[in-house]
């Protein structure tokens, strides 16, 4: 009996685990496995899903739920391709959402679909009947649908679509200035995606995402509306943060007199850019779909229940900012090199990866397409993958190279390493005879 008084007595002086209230947003870990659970797997990945595949989505969503989305055609891109806009909620407060402004910057697009997708099937949930109920989101998913196609940033014009808020020379940035125009959202949220070059800082880890409070003047100076894209960036942060722990950036803020994000807010509508960049896997498209898709969730749940407000800016200010050559793909470190006097040196080798989609015969297909950006000494960068080159030489692949062939170098001066030239390596090993080498890996991306 006393056993069970002092133990009765120690759980009621313990204070209880915080348990979520059904109001509130599920974590960033639970976010993710939502989201696989309403990802739509019958799209591509991203950068080959298409105009056709974004309204085929819309066009469902529609069908399957008529009582919850409004959908419109708002323009046409310069090649006749409907720019659709869907609406939801009742809510007072309007938000827009747009993304894929450059066609080759595709993430957002599919999460914001599956985002969409999330909000039709579980709008039972408290979290989410608040979102519908205190904000109506507006999205456009895919703005430049004509540069998609082509997998191009530019538009069918050859027009940056970004750098037309002003001038308004492309159809696509007419639509776009036309609807918030109509809407005058109190916030919006601007969806992009960055080279992956980019690095938090200096710390040499990748900016998977970075945000920005788009600034409205050249002194990037703050008003209400900035303020609050500030706290809705840092309310991202601290979901992001455990999901890519130390992969989170703050874009530069500088003013960018023609582009969108920065005339929104100076038009009245504070914009959060949200840039999707690097992810340390060789599949990075899942996971940064996940990061997008957590940040929409938590951005708009603090949108609508008030958290926003209350969000610290100095959580934002706080936020590394993008180092834009600080990362590369690939390290070799520490790798043997030859000169163009043929003697041998010591240096790291960067090569940086871009990725294109090319027709393989069978239909449109990723390719990386890597080159040798950086030569020297480049402990101050960061990559996605380092091999340690000690005791190995990098010379230019030859045609018939396979792994574990042997070689000899008689001319080593011909086989120099040089910034530009396509990311299409040997790494050898020096063996006993002089002159002769076993290839140890072979490096190749498309050119």
């Amino acid at each position: 009996m006393m056993t069970a008084l002092i133990l009765s007595a120690l759980l009621a002086s313990t204070p209880a685990s915080p348990r979520l209230s059904r109001n509130d947003v599920p974590g960033p870990q639970a976010l993710t496995k939502l989201w696989e659970q309403v990802h739509a797997k019958e799209l591509p990945l991203p950068p080959l899903v298409r105009h056709s595949h974004v309204e085929k989505q819309l066009k469902r969503l529609r069908e399957t739920a008529p009582e919850l989305f409004q959908l419109e055609v708002v323009g046409q891109s310069v090649e006749g391709r409907a720019l659709y806009h869907v609406s939801l909620g009742t809510g007072p407060r309007h938000v827009l959402l747009w993304s894929q402004m450059h066609g080759d910057e595709p993430t957002a697009t599919t999460a914001l679909l599956d985002f969409l997708e999330y909000l039709r099937t579980h709008r039972e949930e408290p979290w989410v009947a608040r979102i519908l109920s205190e904000l109506t989101l507006h999205a456009v998913p895919m703005i430049n649908p004509d540069g998609a196609e082509r997998y191009q940033r530019r538009n069918a014009q050859g027009i940056d679509i970004n750098r037309d808020a002003l001038a308004l020379q492309t159809p696509e940035a007419r639509t776009l200035k036309a609807l918030r125009d109509r809407l005058k959202p109190f916030i919006g949220f601007n969806l992009h995606n960055q080279s992956w070059r980019h690095a938090v800082g200096n710390t040499g880890r990748p900016a998977s995402i970075s945000l920005l409070a788009a600034a409205f003047d050249e002194a990037r100076s703050d008003n209400p509306g900035r303020v609050l894209a500030k706290k809705v960036c840092a309310v991202i942060r601290d979901a992001l943060e455990p999901l890519a722990p130390g992969q989170v950036g703050r874009y530069d803020d500088s003013f960018e007199v023609r582009a969108f994000g920065d005339n929104m807010t100076r038009w009245g509508t504070p914009s959060v850019l949200i840039e999707t960049g690097p992810w340390p896997s060789r599949t990075p498209d899942a996971p940064l779909i996940q990061l997008n898709f957590v940040a929409l969730a938590t951005a708009l749940d603090a949108l609508a229940s008030g958290k926003a407000e209350k969000a610290e800016v100095a959580r934002y200010e706080s936020i590394p900012e993008n180092d834009s050559t600080g990362l590369v793909y690939l390290m070799l470190k520490g790798v043997g090199l030859f000169g163009a006097d043929g003697k041998p040196f010591t240096a790291d080798v960067g090569i940086s990866v871009t990725r294109t989609v090319r027709d393989n015969g069978q239909g449109p297909a990723l390719a990386l397409v890597g080159k040798v950006d950086e030569l020297g000494d480049l402990r101050v960068l960061g990559a996605l993958e380092t091999v340690d080159g000690s005791g190995l030489f990098a010379v230019p692949l030859s045609a018939t190279a396979k792994e574990g062939d042997t070689l000899q170098l008689s001319q080593p001066k011909q086989h120099t390493v040089q910034t530009g030239q396509p990311a299409e390596l040997m790494l050898l090993k020096p063996l006993e005879k002089a002159s002769t080498y076993r290839i140890e890996r072979i490096i190749r991306f498309e050119r």
